[in-house]
């Protein structure tokens, strides 16, 4: 049996994971990234997670065949490097040197969105595609996309960004300084604002009762009040899958996929965001007339996508 060691690097937490080539995770630790503080430091827990991700599978460091580390910001997986991640303040950070100064086996950097999305095509909804577009929708938009069985970086390694493509012209205020972007709309967070401004506009709707249960509202609350017949719930929910399925539709008629699969927490809700999204692409996509078209899927993996596919980086490479 042969085994790999995926990184899932972020923001709050830094974990790890032993995979064998059956793409089971058999084992994960984890600790607190602590940011911001220096970038070695943050390196060198990777490496030590790594450590202990491998003592609670059993097995030796030895033993395994290379380590993947998915990353916020732009991936340098060349020359092993970080160029840049605003969500760690690091730049030009060597990760490779620095894992490599405690494990010596061949390391591998890619995007954390990218990362996920590789997972997907190895082993999860976009498995046995060709082409494969895995977005995911979070607290932004992320995504990644597999062309012929290699992540597409773009000549800047900061390709995929397909949250700020533009789809509503001077639409509300993005954090990339543009307006109107797919994040703002199609990330939970975009939900959330749209479920507030609802709640506002309608002080009868159920959605300000969830409110004062809740404290604050959250990306499960418009699909709560739309089954529970209130208009307003109902209305964010129609608006919000008309957005995602503009941005869908827009990246399918770009890249047109084999498969397009969706991810994040929002997602749990299923057939009730599904299947109205697949509806308004399948009339709206340029290639509708055609009797083979893009299949749009729910993820598979969900936490463990980002693990899994920095795992087996090394195949990409």
């Amino acid at each position: 049996m042969k085994y790999y060691i995926g990184i899932d690097l972020g923001g709050t937490n830094i974990k790890a994971g032993v995979v064998n080539e059956k793409f089971e995770i058999i084992a994960k630790a984890s600790t607190k990234t602590l940011c911001p503080r220096p970038a070695k430091d943050i390196c060198d827990d990777m490496a030590k997670v790594s450590i202990e991700a491998c003592k609670l599978a059993g097995i030796s460091v030895d033993d395994v065949e290379w380590i993947g580390v998915g990353t916020p910001g732009i991936a340098d997986n060349i020359n092993g490097t970080i160029p840049y991640s605003n969500n760690l303040d690091f730049h030009d950070v060597p990760v490779r040197k620095y894992i490599q100064a405690h494990i010596n086996k061949p390391v591998y950097v890619a995007n954390d969105a990218n990362a996920a999305a590789y997972g997907e095509f190895v082993a999860g909804a976009a498995k046995g595609a060709k082409n494969a577009v895995c977005i995911t929708l979070g607290t932004g938009v992320g995504a990644g996309i597999i062309v012929d069985g290699k992540i597409l970086t773009g000549s800047n390694l900061a390709g995929a960004e397909l949250g700020h493509m533009v789809i509503e012209v001077d639409g509300p205020q993005c954090t990339c300084g543009r307006k109107g972007c797919f994040e703002v709309f199609s990330s939970a967070t975009g939900l959330i604002r749209m479920t507030k401004e609802a709640a506002e506009a309608d002080s009868s709707s159920i959605l300000n009762k969830y409110l004062a249960d809740d404290g604050k509202f959250s990306a499960r609350h418009a699909f709560m009040a739309m089954r529970d017949g209130d208009k307003a719930g109902t209305e964010v929910v129609e608006k919000y899958c008309k957005y995602l399925a503009a941005g869908i539709t827009n990246t399918i008629n770009i890249f047109q996929p084999d498969i397009l699969c969706i991810g994040g927490g929002v997602c749990n809700e299923g057939d009730p965001l599904l299947l109205p999204v697949k509806e308004l692409v399948k009339k709206e996509v340029y290639t509708r007339m055609l009797s083979q078209n893009t299949e749009i899927v729910i993820a598979k993996l969900g936490n463990d996508a980002g693990i899994i596919g920095a795992a087996f980086l090394g195949l990409e490479s």
